[in-house]
């Protein structure tokens, strides 16, 4: 059985938050605001700030406990190439991730680009965490 890399985990983690502030920053930052209904405040002030910091922390964690499960996985099925570390995201993705998104669409009535913008994102995080977990020795 293999040991949990925990600096894997935290890097993993961190690639993660640089992915997502790419991703709905300077990729499709402005796709997002638009269909989420999120508008640029004209200033942003210390609460809003502070709103943010809360965000970004919440996200570190949440990217964290992903980036450990998703070890626990690939130690599981004793993933050791890039392969199947991609293969184990794809299902991992497929099987969790585009099902429980879809809720947006059918029920808050978000449409579909938006859904998208959302699932590719956590198959490319998923995709890069799962690289990262699985090679580095």
């Amino acid at each position: 059985m293999m040991e949990i890399n925990y600096l894997a985990i935290l890097v993993s983690g961190i690639v993660a938050m640089f992915l997502g502030w790419s991703w709905y920053g300077p990729f499709f930052g402005k796709q997002w605001m638009a269909l989420s209904g999120i508008a640029m405040p004209p200033v942003i002030t210390p609460e809003i700030k502070k709103g943010m910091m809360r965000g970004y922390i919440g996200t570190l964690i949440g990217s964290l406990v992903t980036a450990f499960v998703l070890s626990n996985v690939l130690m599981a099925f004793d993933v050791a190439a890039a392969s199947g570390a991609l293969r184990v995201a794809f299902i991992v993705w497929l099987g969790f991730f585009v099902p429980t998104g879809l809720g947006m669409v059918f029920w808050e009535g978000k449409p579909w680009k938006l859904y998208f913008i959302h699932v590719s994102y956590s198959l490319v995080s998923l995709g890069l965490m799962s690289l990262i977990l699985t090679l580095w020795k």
